[in-house]
């Protein structure tokens, strides 16, 4: 099948450092394109793959000082894709809205997965003007904020399988993984760790937006046992979770997937999370994490915590969160959109 994968150009695919859509769409590239398939990645120029690289700007913007304009990169790479469409079977975008109204409007047969979150009020007039455009969900709870968006599938999330693997050693700190903001919970979870008196480690980026946030509420907070080490790779995450007893994830917004779960799930880790977004469709509670409503359910539910199998929660990881288990669920879809059929409004 010959496939035309569309990233967002913020990010390297994959990225460097943080970015959850970039490294979900350089896992499916990858496995699809192990798995035999002619895949052609659009993305920035220092990305990194074994499928075909159209280069749709020289690097990541992020990375680049010199852009003070991100929307032109993406519409350049819009007009790239529509150039090269009717050298595709399909084509599949992580591009949010972008893609809408040129690619509803041609032959090739092309899907949308939404990456973040739906509840913005913007978003609205959007799905009400492209009831048809075909839209996969990363979770079903994802779909909540906009239910007239035609759903045509629900893909979790997956990893390469031995990506992140169990390390051996011990456990004798809580891990909070991902990027500092007030949704994400970090001071909840540095006031979680501190009443239990364990260590916590933070690995998290700060965006400029929110350097203030961080300045004015965690950086009074760090110290005493709460030690922020900033942004890490996939080659230090294996150490980092395999030693935590726990990946508290005390969020407050709806989660569409949360990739720091399964990642953790993959280091035999448990998750300690607030039960929103996606959390009750990733988490097996008293298997592979334990879901709490608040901050003191979360103090006392980790009491619980030496209940928990390591080998039992990496099995659960392999069961269910394998990036060829994504690819096939990607490419039943692609060859359901490709014959015609309508799929199911919800086929999990």
């Amino acid at each position: 099948m010959r496939i035309a994968q569309v990233a967002p150009l913020h990010e390297a695919v994959p990225p460097k450092l943080y970015g959850g859509t970039e490294r979900v769409v350089s896992f499916l590239t990858e496995e699809l394109t192990a798995m035999g398939h002619d895949v052609t990645l659009f993305a920035s120029g220092d990305s990194v793959t074994s499928a075909r690289l159209n280069a749709c700007w020289p690097q990541a913007l992020r990375l680049d000082p010199a852009i003070r304009d991100p929307i032109a990169p993406h519409m350049l790479m819009m007009e790239l894709v529509a150039r090269a469409a009717d050298q595709f079977d399909i084509l599949h975008f992580h591009m949010d809205y972008w893609p809408f109204t040129h690619f509803s409007r041609q032959a090739t047969p092309m899907l949308t997965t939404m990456h973040g979150r739906l509840d913005l009020m913007e978003l609205q007039p959007i799905f009400n003007a492209f009831p048809k455009v075909p839209i996969v969900s990363i979770s079903d709870n994802q779909r909540t904020p906009l239910p007239q968006a035609h759903y045509v599938r629900t893909v979790l999330h997956g990893l390469p399988e031995k990506l992140l693997t169990p390390q051996p050693g011990p456990r004798d700190y809580f891990a909070f993984l991902g990027r500092i903001c007030p949704e994400k919970g970090v001071d909840k979870a540095i006031r979680i760790a501190r009443a239990l008196n364990v260590p916590l480690k933070i690995a998290a980026k700060i965006d400029k937006v929110d350097a203030d946030y961080f300045d004015r509420e965690i950086a009074p907070m760090l110290g005493a046992g709460v030690e922020l080490i900033g942004e890490i790779n996939d080659r230090q995450k294996p150490a980092f979770l395999s030693g935590a007893r726990a990946l508290l994830m005390p969020i407050d917004w709806p989660e569409p997937f949360g990739l720091v779960m399964i990642e953790a799930m993959a280091c035999g880790t448990p998750v300690v999370a607030f039960r929103r977004g996606s959390v009750p469709e990733v988490l097996e509670d008293g298997l592979t994490g334990l879901i709490v409503d608040d901050e003191h359910e979360a103090i006392a539910a980790c009491a619980r915590l030496p209940e928990l199998n390591s080998t039992a929660i990496r099995r659960r990881f392999e069961e269910r969160f394998t990036a060829r288990r994504m690819a096939q669920d990607y490419l039943e879809l692609y060859n359901q959109l490709i014959d015609g059929r309508v799929p199911p409004e919800k086929f999990l």
